[in-house]
Formats: C-alpha cells, structure tokens, sequence
C-alpha cells in the first residue's frame, strides 16, 4: 500500500500519539478533548555556554511539560549525544499516561541535555549540571510544586544532588527544597529501594502477570517466572537490576542479554552478577567467558524464547524486525522500544506486550514515595517501627507462653521484625505494579474493541486524564 504507515515516516511523538488515538477511538473520545490531552503543555529550549578547559562551548538542553492535570509535572532528565525535542516531547507524553496508569498523581514531563558525559571530567559535568539547572529554575520549568526532575540515561544521583543544592541556593527560604527532584543519593533526602525501583518494578509485573491464568495462557505459557528462558536487552540499570532479581529470586533463566558491543548467549543461563562486573571492567561483553559471543547483538532479540525484555532505548524492534520476533511475550522495560509499525505487526502475530507505559513505571512511583518523604520530613517507618517489633515481641511471648514451648528463631525473627524504609518502599512498589496489572487485566478483557494490553493501558490512562479535565470544567 503506497500510505502505509512505517517508522521512517514517524516520529517518536507521532508513533506515541498514534498508540494512543487507539485508545481514543474506543472510548469514542470527542476529538478536541482528544487533541487536548495528546498535545504538549509547554516546551523550553534552552542554549547556555559553559567554559571548558579555557574554551567556550554552548549546550542546548530540554525540559518539555505534557499535562499539569496534576502537579507537579514528573519526568527525568537524560543526557545523550541523540536527545532532541521531538524525544523529549515523547518522553514527557508517556510519563503522563504512566503516571495515570499507575495512580501516581503527577502530570507528564521530561528533560533532557544533548551531550556526551564520557567526555567531560566530574568537575566540568558539575558546572554544565549546576547551569542547566539554573536555567529550568529561573524559567520556571523545576521546583518541588510543579515540575520534578528525576534521573534518566546519562543521569544519576550525583546530577540530582547537584540540582537541588543549585536549587536550595536560588530559593533558600523553600523548606521543601530537597523535593524539587527524585533520585537524590540517601544523604541528600534520598529514599531506599529508588535505585532498584524500575527494574524491580518490571519483576513485580511479571509475578502478577503469572498470576492471571487466563493472560498466561493466551501467551503459551503456564506456571510461574521460575525457569522461564528471557532475553534481556541491555543491562543497565533497568536491566541489570530484573535480570538479577528474576535470576536470583525467581530462578529464571537468563539465556541471552543484547549490550552494546554484542550479545552473549549462555542456554543454561548467564551469571547476571558475574556478568556485570566484567562489562564495568572491560566496557563491553565481548570475551566474557561463561558465555558465545554474537557480535551483531539484535539479532538475538530475534531468537526463541519466553520472555523478550528491552530495556535499552527506544526503537529497538521496527518493521525490519518485528516479523522475526519469535518471544512468547514482550515486556518492554524501557521507553518506546517498539515502534508504531511494529507493534502493528506484533500485534497481527498475537504476540502480547505489556506496555512501557506500565512496565517501567516503578521508577516514578518510588519517586512519589521520594517527593512524599521529602515533604513529609520524616523517614518513613521511623514512628512505627520499633512500636511493631515490641508487639511482635509480646506475641512471641504470649503464644511460648500459651504452648509451654519455644518458638523457631528463623520465625521468631519473622515475627518481631519492624518494616524499615526499604521494607515499605518495596511493599508500596508491589502494591502499585499489582493493582495496576489488575486494571489492566480487567479493562483488556471488559472491552471487545481491546484486543492487546496496550490499548487497554493508554484507555485506562486517557479515562483517569479525560475524567480530571471535566471534573474541573475543562471541556
């Protein structure tokens, strides 16, 4: 067909507002209120020079506001040679349906900063940061009120420790200074569990989605994680973070991980930590020994397996590809990693994937819980946790009592143990991812007109969207 839709006639903020119009069309959505919830807010460029080992160079960076339905607006901040407003735009998009899907009340933004950290030394990355910052600060695009930044590819909690010091330096009568951004380290009003937060998040999804036979059969697939043979695509924080906790915890198989240089294959299953350690050692896969090495490593995202996780960047699998994708189900734990057309095309094979729009969404829900500490000034179980451990204690004491015998100590200390920050963090996690997957489940197979986890995900999100406009009186 001569207009047929391809990703090379589509950009990243086209092939997501086409993803959701799917949603739009089954909800019958007037197409105004349609059109006012695709479009972006508010978007700023910014180009500031910086001088660098006795010469000037200027930088442009990002911050791109989707919906303040809710505030503040929440989206991280990337630094990458490729980043560009289109992406940008994309990006703060789907943090607006994720944060609806999940019940996280913040509207959608992103940033981001067009360059190449491996290039510069701690010291120079800290005056460009410290910049940037000031920038979005003065032009009111970064405070703990309506627009909060987190870390995203390029950043990490060194940039957000910079940012809001930058930020408690420009409004040091702000008490709440330490919420302006998430993902700050633990000294800096940091919270437990954030690091993990997306790639746990995306082991949560998958337990619960083992948990619905009906889905897990429409997959082919039967019993639990255990076992399972998955291919991971990159193995960074996300990544790495699933890949270990699947591997150790669920006792998945990891047969495959996709990285940059290449990808290493291992049938019996790859030493996630092993492997790890040798690519922060040697920048790369190649030569790991527990492993084949395949030097064009996309090709691998192509092979037989359980379960497909990309969790690299976006645009992984297009139409060149999608026809040879053979995974039983798709968990997309990065951002846009499957285009528009090929997501057509998987969805023809029957191929289900659980949307990145929910399956990564454990990175901004942490960081709600981050924003909620910070402006509650209090770790959370701080109150609560020695007050659980003494009842936990006299229940001990009155069951020994009651039975005239002892009890375990591997239960006992089960028992008597207080939730900490880490325990509540991780609870609060599950409980979101859970009831999240459950309203995804159930509106899949509410609708005739939904036939893929997608499209039910971007419904439920435009509903919620959709349903705060009018309560409001915007329509």
């Amino acid at each position: 067909m001569a207009n047929k839709i391809t990703q090379k006639t589509l950009s990243f903020s086209q092939s997501v507002n086409m993803m959701a119009d799917r949603a739009f069309k089954v909800l019958d959505m007037d197409p105004g209120v349609a059109a006012a919830i695709k479009s972006c807010d508010s978007i700023l460029q910014v180009n500031f020079p910086v001088t660098i080992r006795g010469r000037i160079e200027v930088f442009t960076g990002w911050r791109a506001t989707h919906s303040t339905h809710r505030l503040p607006s929440k989206g991280g901040i990337r630094y990458a040679t490729m980043v560009d407003q289109d992406e940008v735009e994309a990006l703060a998009a789907l943090m607006t349906y994720k944060c609806a899907i999940v019940d996280v009340p913040f509207g959608g933004s992103k940033g981001g900063l067009a360059i190449d950290p491996s290039r510069y030394s701690r010291e120079e990355m800290q005056l460009i940061t410290r910049r940037f910052a000031r920038e979005l600060i003065e032009k009111g695009f970064l405070s703990p009120a309506t627009n909060v930044p987190a870390p995203d590819m390029g950043t990490g909690e060194r940039e957000m420790a910079w940012i809001a010091d930058t930020y408690k330096q420009l409004h040091p009568e702000d008490i709440n200074y330490s919420a302006c951004v998430t993902g700050k380290p633990l000294a800096h009003g940091g919270v437990r569990g954030r690091m993990e937060a997306t790639g746990r998040g995306v082991v949560y999804v998958i337990r619960e989605f083992f948990r619905h036979p009906q889905d897990v059969n429409a997959a082919g697939l039967d019993g639990g994680p255990g076992g399972k043979r998955i291919i991971i695509q990159g193995l960074g924080n996300v990544g790495y973070h699933a890949a270990r906790l699947l591997q150790e915890e669920d006792e998945a198989r990891i047969i495959a991980i996709v990285e940059r240089d290449g990808a290493i294959i291992n049938e019996a299953g790859l030493p996630v930590e092993k492997l790890k350690e040798y690519i922060i050692q040697n920048g790369g896969v190649k030569g790991f020994p527990d492993g084949k090495y395949i030097e064009n490593g996309n090709t691998i995202l192509e092979m037989e397996c359980d379960i497909l996780i990309p969790a690299a960047m976006e645009g992984q699998i297009t139409e060149e590809n999608a026809g040879r994708i053979s995974a039983r189900l798709i968990i997309e734990a990065a951002n846009g990693p499957i285009t528009f057309a090929a997501d057509e095309i998987l969805r023809a094979k029957g191929i289900p994937i659980l949307p990145d729009a929910y399956v990564n969404a454990g990175g901004v829900t942490v960081s709600y819980f981050e924003w909620i500490r910070n402006l509650s000034h209090i770790r959370f179980g701080r109150m609560g946790r020695r007050f659980d451990e003494m009842r936990g204690e006299h229940l001990i004491t009155a069951i020994e009592s009651a039975t005239q015998g002892t009890t375990q100590e591997w239960l006992k200390n089960k028992i008597i143990h207080g939730a900490d920050e880490l325990d509540l963090v991780r609870s609060g996690l599950d409980d979101t991812m859970r009831m999240a997957y459950q309203e995804l489940s159930s509106t899949l197979h509410e609708y005739d007109a939904i036939t893929d986890f997608r499209t039910a995900a971007y419904v439920i999100a435009i509903k919620k969207i959709a349903r705060s406009y009018f309560d409001i009186g915007v329509n």
